[in-house]
């Protein structure tokens, strides 16, 4: 029973500072979308959740991430997207807001903290956008499994919804 008493003090002196660290914001909330294959091999994207700010609108024409870190992308099965294959692995994704639609970007570089480089894109694939009723408060990234091999993507973010990207299974 000590023992008992003392992982807990040992536990609760590793999980307390950390919840406190991601409740006074120098932590950003991360988001996990997943779209499972029939086959059960998963597409995962891992994302900022960042707060909107009407004032602060993501920059139109320019290559935004939100919280001013790339989307990540995962795959356990190759892809095909736009008129690109993704092997295995894993992949950054960027997106250029535009007026009609924002283009999403697929980008090799994935090592940390490195900047934004063009020469790694992989893909760039237009999505339409439309007006959303209600603001969504944070950024969000939705995946839906719609076909046996192909699972959908939408960003919701503000009063914009971009959607219509489509991840097809090799």
């Amino acid at each position: 029973m000590h023992w008992l008493a003392i992982g807990v003090v040992l536990l609760g002196g590793f999980i307390f500072p950390a919840m406190s660290l991601a409740q006074d914001g120098s932590e950003v909330d991360q988001g996990v979308a997943v779209c499972t294959f029939v086959d059960g091999k998963e597409l995962t994207v891992r994302y900022n959740r960042v707060a909107y700010d009407p004032k602060k609108e993501p920059p139109p024409g320019k290559v935004w991430s939100p919280g001013d870190g790339p989307m990540s992308l995962f795959t356990e099965t190759t892809l095909r997207v736009g008129n690109a294959e993704l092997p295995i692995g894993a992949y950054n994704m960027f997106v250029i807001p535009g007026k009609d639609n924002w283009t999403l970007i697929i980008n090799r570089n994935v090592v940390a903290g490195t900047p934004y480089d063009e020469k790694q894109d992989i893909v760039r694939v237009p999505m339409p956008t439309g007006k959303l009723p209600q603001p969504e408060k944070t950024f969000s990234v939705y995946l839906g499994h719609i076909a046996p091999k192909r699972c959908e993507m939408r960003l919701d973010f503000g009063k914009i919804r971009a959607d219509s990207m489509e991840f097809d299974e090799k």
